[in-house]
């Protein structure tokens, strides 16, 4: 990954769902967000034939092609080179040390970091992010599907 002007970036852990990806590459185009990381198992744009991918291109509409993009296995290797880059790293998470997203305040650089649809994001990665910011759940249901939990944090978070 060569180190450049980092505004804000979109970090997708393991996420499974390539419909979830897709959503999520049209949403940060809408939010203006200049680069998406997949990191892990998170499916890409391209299969593994180099072509490009009919469901992701039909949730995404487009947004594949203006969002700088890139695939890496190792989602830590990629925090720290965007912490030792001056990014400062919010994972979206619900965590015992998490912060009220409608708190957190972004300013410079930054790496929106979300995971894995059933799991969530891992311990060691939490570890690695200055922030912790969580969407406070109100019913039943103790999670919001990751590319609608993208949205809302994102939009709050960015002050749009």
């Amino acid at each position: 990954m060569e180190k450049r002007g980092f505004k804000n970036i979109i970090v997708l852990v393991d996420v499974r769902s390539v419909h979830n990806v897709g959503s999520i590459f049209r949403t940060a185009n809408c939010l203006g967000i200049s680069n998406i990381i997949l990191a892990g198992y998170t499916p890409s744009p391209i299969d593994r034939f180099g072509r490009m991918r009919k469901d992701f291109a039909k949730v995404a509409l487009g947004a594949e092609k203006e969002i700088e993009w890139r695939h890496e296995r190792n989602a830590e290797a990629v925090l720290r080179f965007l912490k030792k880059s001056g990014v400062r790293l919010i994972a979206v998470e619900q965590s015992p040390r998490s912060t009220d997203y409608r708190e957190v305040r972004v300013r410079g650089a930054t790496a929106f970091i979300f995971g894995n649809e059933v799991t969530g994001l891992p311990e060691k990665i939490l570890r690695a992010a200055d922030t912790i910011a969580e969407i406070p759940m109100r019913g039943g249901k103790e999670s919001l599907n990751v590319s609608v939990a993208a949205g809302i944090a994102l939009t709050r978070m960015l002050n749009l």
